[in-house]
């Protein structure tokens, strides 16, 4: 088991370590079994391996300015506590959670001293660096810039919202990852070893399963769930149900990243027609209180991006579902949310008719606009002399079937096939229609160009 380790910033400060020695000893497993040395990390292969970038900066205590940016309990702090047993610098830690640009300032004119009087620099540690606003970010610049202070900042949101670019610019980001399964094993083995205990297989597997990826999630359910064995029979063997009843202490993360992640994941289950995965995804975004328009708008656009002339009924179950989400509100509105779905997941799918508009977009912005043909324009009192240069206009309802063949478009376009419907749902009745009206010589094809190209504007999904 790791030596326990003080809280970061009394590294330098003897009296204080006292006191924070006998904290440690009453601190929480997961505090208890934080990392001492670089080896002892578990996870972030890819930051920390052997050659990893990470590594050889910390090894070498060569660090410049870092944002260590992922989500909690991957091993943001461990890192910076690594790094504090590790430099020859001074490392002084805040939190941007209690610390303000008064005492960001006094961390600067510290390093100012320490550097012009022993030529020791300073490292800088920012927990919860996206807190601070811009002002006290903005504090930070000249230091990290003239290289008086090396910040090392640690957050839970994308840097690139929520700290500003002229910090982001002066610093390297490091992405630390979830860990991975077999990360979460070795923690709950050392937790167990370092509480005498042991546990059933199925257990540990269901506590790595509730952790998701949070190593600090993993220890402190462990620690929980022990207590509650210990509670129920002086047992120090987990069983499945003592984590079964620790699960209530979990609660879910939805952080930025989380929001854009989990509604890609819906979406995707949605188009992939796979029901149970829409409504578990629909689910986890309700349960942490994700706005329902939203989920609702984008229901909206998949009707019509996804499932299309296959069925159109599903855009009008969508918009039925954000009425009812504007009408009723949740949490009843989660019903019609639902309903939606399962719907739209169900439905046959076509893309036809978002494919259709990109390919006539690509015209627009390739080709030179042909004018209007003539028979095509207006016939405003103050413009009938256009119908002398050229054809008349057939009316469609003056004949059998309200169709006749005639140019709707530039003829440079002609023969330019946009909309290629499939053999899905509807789309297969369409298909043979504009086969009979048009010609197999038109409509002769069934393939679309694959992928995902970008809509007039240039805009994609």
């Amino acid at each position: 088991m790791p030596a326990q380790q003080p809280p970061l910033g009394s590294f330098h400060d003897p009296v204080q370590a006292a006191g924070d020695r006998e904290l440690a000893a009453r601190a929480p497993l997961a505090a208890r079994m934080r990392p001492n040395t670089l080896d002892e990390v578990v996870g972030q292969p890819h930051l920390l391996g052997p050659g990893a970038p990470l590594r050889a900066l910390i090894e070498s205590d060569r660090l410049g300015s870092v944002l260590l940016w992922g989500p909690p309990g991957t091993g943001k702090t461990t890192l910076a506590r690594v790094i504090a047993a590790t430099t020859d610098r001074e490392f002084v830690a805040l939190s941007a959670v209690t610390a303000g640009v008064k005492d960001v300032r006094g961390v600067i004119e510290g390093a100012r001293a320490r550097l012009a009087g022993a030529g020791r620099g300073t490292i800088l540690f920012l927990d919860e660096v996206h807190r601070f606003n811009k002002s006290q970010q903005d504090a930070l610049l000249p230091a990290v810039e003239t290289g008086v202070v090396t910040l090392i900042g640690a957050t839970t949101e994308n840097p690139f919202f929520e700290v500003n670019a002229p910090l982001i610019s002066r610093s390297t980001i490091f992405r630390l990852e979830p860990l991975a399964p077999a990360d979460l094993r070795v923690l709950v083995a050392r937790g167990l070893e370092a509480q005498g205990a042991t546990a059933e297989d199925d257990a540990v597997e269901h506590l790595v399963d509730l952790a998701g990826g949070d190593g600090r999630a993993a220890l402190t359910t462990l620690e929980v769930a022990l207590d509650l064995a210990h509670h129920a029979g002086g047992r120090t063997r987990l069983e499945l149900g003592d984590v079964e009843r620790s699960r209530q202490m979990r609660v879910l993360r939805y952080g930025e990243d989380d929001h854009y992640d989990v509604i890609s994941a819906f979406i995707k289950a949605i188009r992939g027609s796979d029901p149970d995965a829409g409504l578990y995804w629909l689910a986890r975004m309700l349960e942490v209180g994700e706005d329902a328009r939203f989920i609702a708008r984008r229901l909206v656009i998949l009707a019509s991006e996804d499932v299309g002339m296959a069925d159109s009924n599903g855009l009008v179950v969508a918009d039925a579902a954000a009425r009812a989400v504007e009408f009723v509100g949740l949490p009843e509105a989660a019903l019609n949310l639902a309903h939606c779905v399962v719907y739209l997941a169900t439905a046959p799918k076509s893309n036809r008719a978002m494919l259709g508009l990109a390919r006539a977009g690509d015209d627009v912005r390739r080709r030179q606009a042909g004018p209007v043909p003539a028979p095509l324009r207006s016939e405003h009192p103050y413009q009938r002399h256009k119908l002398q240069e050229g054809g008349g206009y057939v009316y469609p309802h003056d004949r059998p079937m309200a169709f006749v063949r005639q140019a709707y478009r530039p003829p440079e376009l002609e023969g330019h096939v946009y909309y290629v419907p499939t053999e899905h749902g509807d789309e297969a009745t369409i298909a043979a229609r504009l086969r009979q009206l048009w010609g197999d010589d038109v409509y002769d094809r069934t393939e679309a160009p694959k992928g995902k190209p970008g809509l007039p504007g240039g805009e994609t999904r």
